[in-house]
C-alpha cells in the first residue's frame, strides 16, 4: 500500500497555508480593535451585506454556528451590531452595524485590502493564475458537497 505525504497532500497544504494567512492577517485587525477571527468574519460580512441574519453570515462565512453566535454576542456587547426581529420569521433576528461598527469596518478594509494587494504582488503574473485556480477549486468543493463525494 502506498503511504501517504502529508506534506505533499493537497488538502493538508491548502488547509495549512489558509491558516497561515489568516493568522498573519489578523496582525491587521487584531491588535488595534482586539478581533477573534469570527468576530472578524461576521464584522466583514455585515460590512459587506449590511443585513444579515445569524445563520445566513455562518453559510456566507462557512462557520459553524456556535462560533457565529459567540462572535455575534461579543460584538453585540461592545455594541458594533444590533440585532431586530426579521419581519419574514419572528423566529429570525437581522444583524446590522451600530456606527462604532461601521467605523472599525472602516478603519480596516483599507489595511485588508493592502494585505491582500501584498500578497499578490509577492505571486506577480502568476497571481491571476492563483485567482483563476481559487475559483475553480471553490467550484469543485461546491459540486463535491452537492454530489456527496
Amino acid at each position: 500500500m502506498a503511504k501517504l505525504q502529508l506534506e505533499t497532500f493537497l488538502p493538508y497544504r491548502l488547509n495549512r497555508i489558509a491558516a497561515a494567512i489568516s493568522q498573519d492577517f489578523r496582525a491587521v485587525y487584531g491588535p488595534h480593535h482586539d478581533l477573534t477571527i469570527p468576530e472578524w468574519r461576521v464584522l466583514a460580512t455585515l460590512g459587506q451585506f449590511e443585513a444579515m441574519s445569524a445563520k445566513a453570515i455562518g453559510r456566507h462565512s462557512a462557520m459553524h454556528k456556535t462560533k457565529v453566535s459567540r462572535a455575534v454576542q461579543a460584538l453585540e456587547e461592545r455594541r458594533w451590531l444590533r440585532r431586530r426581529p426579521s419581519d419574514d420569521d419572528r423566529r429570525e433576528e437581522i444583524l446590522t452595524l451600530t456606527a462604532q461598527g461601521e467605523k472599525a469596518y472602516r478603519q480596516i478594509i483599507p489595511k485588508a485590502l493592502a494585505f491582500e494587494r501584498r500578497i499578490l504582488d509577492l505571486l506577480g503574473p502568476d497571481a491571476e493564475l492563483l485567482l483563476e485556480t481559487l475559483t475553480r477549486l471553490e467550484e469543485i468543493a461546491a459540486r463535491a458537497k452537492d454530489d456527496q463525494i
